[in-house]
């Protein structure tokens, strides 16, 4: 399955392999997240690559492989750094899996990445995105680490660790000869179809027999015939380290298709091997073996995930399960209230408790233990809302204890420690003992004697996530869709150093002592600087010595640059510790200092809120990053007392007014000025500042993306409204017309008349009546307009009477004076063609309809002609009805 993955010469790499196909890997812009409370590593999954995470950590936590493979050195790996010279043999795999343990032992992350190994191994993307079987993946891996360490120390590593023997015999019942075949193992693959449970499929393999009779007989070699025989196998050879599958996954003959094994199969924590065996005259301990380690996997025979289930034999992790922390704590709380008050300070508690150490330097394992005993109460639980995990917050305080993160100890700076204080009920914190025998039912002993040499709890490892989980759960994995795959034992016997126990670098070798040390000091600081750029807040501070007070705004008296101060600061600190970073900045500030919100508007700089409670976090009340401060005495800036809060918000609205048409030149339409008022402001009193002397005030209703044509008018009742419930906000516009330009405004309905941004003037001469020959009056109009409109406006300011409007019209009046064709009266100005500012003349006479013509004629020779003669006559008129009319209307007809 895994074709050539694991071949020699990704083992053994000079410079012209090293590089090719490799991927790019993206550098985040955070650092990892650091362990959590369990103090355990998670694996990345880079895809697919679960089934080989689960069999990573079962490898790490084999302490013995590790340490083996730890012991291998330089010398004989080579170094991963020489792995670009030419002719160079380094062994990449061994050194890539040393760094890896090394980094889930020590390096301070939730989750370590197996990139780099899987490099090694030559995989490229598509191979970590496919899953794989992990038995397989264990016998191969276990065959390219053979291969990596020939020629070292380490080349019988594997064998020297799981290697077992089987012997199977035949032996013929006629002369006894046993005929033997020896098998070499590193791992045995049992049934699981039919059969209850381990104990019963190592029965069937180890101790029954199969017998050759009837016409199934065997040929006995020695006494050269066909005889009755007994086959059986047995266990000649036991590995310190015992791996088992289990055949989940089959074959059906019958659909022809594969299919998972899911009923219940059932395997002890503690199992004697000596019925299997071979040889059984040694002591009970060498046939005694525990579980320590359950590959799981979920999903059908195509797919799925695997996590695992280890056993922490070393007790590197932390382990506590809710419930108890739950019980701990209540339990504790009913019986020392002084107790519970003095958790609230953990600071406190861990001085107390290392300051009872007669060593210098204490476990953080330790630590923990002995928080949990003295105040019934476990830092993870209690703390770890608030501060993290112990580690995490004991890094935190340098300036109190001093931490070493590769060796996992702390201890207490010598001007922080109390006065020796024995615990209240004469408890010896170091004499309770562990409880690592808890059983695998409480209701039943185990099935033989057990070493407890090999103690710590168990934690479900799944990928990134590490998490506690007591011992009787894994009877959840006998069975079902999620069930036991791998099952990893370690001989009772197998004892461990005391000083391994709790201790994460025991046996790494320097030279990755000092690169994970280095690397946690990196981790470190990049989480500082990481933190501080998630919490650190950029405030602009505006004083107020530098601004003044004018048309409704706060406005700097000097540049912008001038009159602001940046200032970048922790939001988890206090308004108090905003207010002394400012007083020290300003060290000439006299008198109450206050700090309030404010906000640049079009108007200028406005308040609003000001920051109170100097015991409160900057973050609690709110103050955002970027955030405005105006530093002032909460009153007047420059003598001017300044009204602050959102209903004092200056609004700047934009005031339109018709201009005067500047005869011989394009007229100007609007003249256009802007104004501030405060929200606040009532209609009324905006009206009497704008237009004092009277008159109608406007807004425009549409959006600034359509037409401005939607112009409505403020009525009388609306005066008692304010700006803002008017819903005149910054750049709107008003209107304010004047009495004369009144007639633009149908106030019944309280729209403008056909109004739009185009809007100039026309004006309109007197040629009804001699005596008013000479008065003429200018008319507000677009080109929209019609000329009937036109008229009746000129009518009224030239103050005739409203009678004439049916016999009349408007003729425009040439350069010299001279009337031109009247204009139909449904015309617009656009259509009529006239220009802005043009004259027309308001004359005695009907207009001709848009379907009629207008025509001059003269009657009588050049020398005795008659005055010009008009008629209007339809155009579909021929010229002989056209020539009797005008015969007609000169008095020749007939």
């Amino acid at each position: 399955m895994f074709g050539d993955l694991f071949e020699e010469d990704f083992s053994f790499i000079s410079n012209n392999h090293c590089g090719k196909g490799k991927k790019s890997k993206p550098r985040d812009s955070e650092p990892p997240a650091p362990r959590d409370f369990t103090n355990l590593s998670g694996i990345k999954n880079q895809g697919g690559t679960c089934y080989l995470n689960s069999l990573l950590q079962t490898l790490l936590f084999t302490p013995e492989f590790r340490e083996a493979l730890f012991s291998l050195g330089p010398e004989e790996l080579g170094t991963l750094d020489d792995s670009s010279k030419p002719d160079a043999k380094v062994r990449l795999i061994p050194l890539q899996l040393q760094r890896l343990f090394a980094q889930l032992l020590l390096l301070d992350q939730q989750a370590a990445s197996t990139t780099d190994l899987t490099e090694s191994f030559g995989w490229n993307s598509h191979e970590e995105m496919r899953q794989h079987d992990v038995q397989e993946l264990n016998r191969i891996l276990f065959s390219a680490l053979e291969t990596s360490l020939v020629g070292t120390s380490g080349h019988d590593l594997i064998n020297r660790l799981y290697h077992g023997i089987v012997v199977n015999q035949i032996v013929c019942k006629e002369c006894k000869n046993i005929s033997e075949r020896q098998e070499d193992f590193l791992d045995l693959t049992v049934a699981v179809k039919g059969v209850a449970g381990l104990e019963e499929a190592l029965w069937n393999m180890y101790v029954e027999e199969e017998y050759f009779e009837n016409e199934n007989l065997y040929r006995c070699g020695t006494c050269d015939k066909l005889v009755e025989a007994s086959k059986s196998a047995k266990l000649r050879k036991l590995p310190p380290f015992l791996t088992i599958s289990l055949l989940r996954f089959n074959f059906d003959f019958e659909k022809c298709e594969r299919y998972k094994e899911t009923s219940c199969y059932t395997f002890p924590m503690w199992i004697n091997l000596r019925p299997f065996c071979e040889q059984t005259e040694m002591d009970d301990s060498e046939y005694m073996y525990e579980l320590f380690s359950v590959i799981i996997h979920k999903g059908g025979c195509y797919g799925g995930h695997y996590h695992v289930y280890i056993r922490d034999v070393d007790e590197l992790g932390n382990w506590q399960l809710q419930e108890e922390d739950d019980r701990l704590i209540e339990d504790k709380a009913l019986r020392d209230t002084e107790n519970a008050k003095e958790m609230e300070n953990p600071l406190a508690v861990l001085k107390g408790i290392l300051s009872e150490e007669e060593s210098k330097q204490l476990p953080v394992d330790q630590l923990g233990q002995k928080l949990l005993e003295k105040k019934g109460v476990s830092w993870n639980k209690k703390y770890r809302k608030q501060y993290g995990a112990l580690r995490k917050y004991l890094q935190n305080h340098p300036q109190i204890f001093q931490f070493s993160p590769v060796e996992n100890k702390v201890g207490l700076k010598e001007k922080h420690k109390l006065p020796f204080k024995s615990d209240s009920q004469g408890q010896d914190l170091q004499s309770r003992p562990q409880k690592n025998d808890v059983q695998w039912n409480s209701e039943k002993k185990p099935t033989g004697p057990r070493d407890s040499s090999a103690g710590g709890h168990w934690f479900d490892l799944n990928d990134s996530k590490v998490q506690p989980i007591k011992e009787k759960d894994i009877e959840k994995q006998f069975q079902g869709k999620e069930s036991a795959y791998m099952l990893f034992y370690r001989k009772s016997q197998l004892k461990r150093p005391p000083e391994a126990r709790g201790n994460p670098g025991y046996q790494i070798p320097e030279h990755l002592l000092n690169e994970m040390n280095a690397a946690n000091t990196e981790l470190q600081k990049k989480r500082a600087e990481c933190d501080s750029a998630n919490n650190g807040i950029d405030l602009h501070l505006h004083l107020s010595s530098c601004y003044k007070f004018h048309n409704g705004a706060l406005h700097p008296s000097l540049t912008w640059k001038e009159s602001v101060v940046d200032l970048t600061i922790d939001r988890r600190k206090t308004l108090g510790d905003l207010r002394q970073s400012v007083f020290q900045m300003l060290e000439s500030w006299e008198g109450d200092m206050i700090l309030s919100i404010a906000k640049p508007l079009p108007a200028g700089l406005h308040l609003y809120q000001m920051l109170d409670g100097d015991e409160l976090t900057l973050d609690s009340i709110g103050l955002a990053d970027g955030a405005d401060v105006f530093v002032w005495n909460g009153k007047e800036v420059g003598g001017t007392k300044v009204m602050t809060g959102p209903d004092h918000e200056p609004v700047v609205i934009n005031v339109l007014r018709l201009a005067e048409y500047n005869e011989g030149g394009k007229g100007q339409h609007f003249t256009e000025s802007q104004h501030v008022f405060s929200c606040s402001t009532k209609l009324g009193d905006l009206r009497r500042a704008l237009a004092p002397s009277g008159g109608i005030m406007l807004k425009n209703g549409s959006g600034p993306d359509k037409e401005a044509k939607n112009w409505e008018v403020f009525l009388e009742e609306d005066m008692k409204e304010t700006v803002k419930s008017a819903g005149l906000t910054d750049g709107c516009s008003v209107l304010i017309l004047d009495s004369h330009d009144q007639s633009f405004v149908n106030v019944s309905s309280g729209n403008l008349t056909a109004f739009t941004y185009d809007i100039s003037w026309l004006q309109v001469k007197n040629f009804c009546r001699k005596d008013d020959e000479e008065k003429h009056v200018k008319i507000t109009a677009t080109i929209e307009t019609v000329m009937s409109d036109i008229k009746m406006k000129a009518i009224r300011e030239l103050q005739l009477e409203e009678e004439l409007a049916n016999d009349s019209c408007l003729r425009p009046v040439s350069g010299n004076g001279k009337l031109l064709s009247p204009v139909p009266e449904d015309y617009t100005v656009k259509e009529a063609e006239l220009k802005m500012g043009s004259l027309l003349g308001l004359c005695h006479g009907k207009a001709p309809t848009s379907t009629q013509l207008f025509l001059y004629f003269i009657v009588g020779s050049d020398q005795n002609a008659s005055p010009e003669m008009e008629i209007v006559v339809e155009e579909t008129a021929s010229v002989k009805e056209c020539l009797n009319l005008m015969l007609e209307k000169a008095g020749l007809s007939g």
